[in-house]
């Protein structure tokens, strides 16, 4: 295949993984859909990667760059996305692979319809069983995410970037200072862009469900998500919270985290947090812990909480 006149590029970033990357290859491998180039990214400090790729060489036409200093997840997905020479750029992480060898063929028919972002339905896949699970967008999900795309950060109802493509026209790239939401937040910002997006109701990709993905590093951990949660507001604001479910996915991360005091959102160098957020600190510093850890309660309280604002007009 010519990588100056592929339609789509699969744009792989990887780190050590060799087992979990050759499942990727071999799913690769065995497409019906041959108009692609597919490119490799490495963060690895050793040559495993550079190995697995040249046993493939002569079945696939691998474009491998190896990074001198790693590049974090973020980086080195953008890294690949701009090596990439084709009409289209699918990026596919290293634990994850193609259901179907038909996937990346429903992928490029799909570009027919006319729009620049298109994502698929997927499978979970829990490594070392047998355990699987649908995860597909319904329509009021679909709805909302095209009205208010600040709501995948309540709930990111697309998935991970391999269920997803994009045209080379899209210039926007995944924030190289987040890990745990650079995904969602990838997808607000070609969202408020296109306004649009086309999706696939077949489950094309399997994703790998395992203890080493960042989810398990990130989540409830106050260095990663108040920093990240700051950087949303810096740059969004705090208009999305009007909308409840934003409301309710901050009121979430700060009782997670048990911020209660205005003085421990600013351990991490942050300071300048909006009126709104410290007046969510004070509500929340109102509750004992033990009854927002009953479900009702929280929401009864979140409420209280959203309307106390919205009075005020702290949006």
């Amino acid at each position: 295949m010519e990588s100056e006149n592929c339609f789509i590029s699969i744009c792989t970033p990887t780190y050590k993984r060799v087992d979990l990357l050759k499942r990727l290859i071999e799913s690769i491998v065995i497409q019906t859909y041959a108009n692609f180039e597919f490119i490799i990214t490495d963060d690895s400090d050793d040559d495993t990667v550079k190995q697995l790729v040249d046993s493939y060489q002569h079945k696939l036409n691998i474009q491998y760059y190896k990074n001198e200093k790693a590049l974090g997840s973020p980086g080195n997905m953008n890294f690949g996305m701009d090596k990439a020479n084709g009409e289209w750029i699918k990026v596919m992480h290293d634990d994850d692979w193609f259901s179907s060898p038909n996937s990346l063929a429903i992928f490029a028919a799909e570009t027919r319809k006319g729009k620049k972002f298109i994502f698929s339905a997927y499978q979970n896949c829990w490594e070392g069983s047998t355990k699987m699970e649908l995860v597909s967008l319904t329509s009021h999900a679909a709805k909302r995410i095209l009205k208010y795309p600040a709501t995948l950060i309540a709930e990111n109802v697309i998935g991970p970037p391999t269920v997803t493509m994009i045209h080379k026209s899209i210039q926007e790239r995944y924030e190289p200072k987040m890990k745990w939401r650079v995904d969602q937040e990838f997808y607000m910002k070609i969202l408020s862009e296109e306004k649009d997006f086309s999706y696939i109701p077949m489950p094309l990709v399997n994703i790998g469900v395992s203890e080493s993905q960042v989810t398990n590093s990130c989540i409830n951990i106050p260095s990663v998500e108040l920093p990240e949660g700051y950087l949303l507001l810096e740059k969004y604001g705090t208009k999305p919270l009007q909308h409840i479910m934003v409301y309710d996915a901050w009121w979430r991360i700060l009782r997670n985290l048990n911020i209660t005091r205005q003085e421990q959102l600013t351990q991490f160098g942050q300071t300048n947090w909006p009126p709104l957020i410290m007046a969510m600190v004070k509500h929340l510093s109102r509750w004992p812990a033990k009854f927002l850890r009953i479900g009702i309660v929280s929401k009864f309280a979140m409420f209280g909480s959203y309307c106390s604002n919205y009075l005020k007009s702290n949006f």
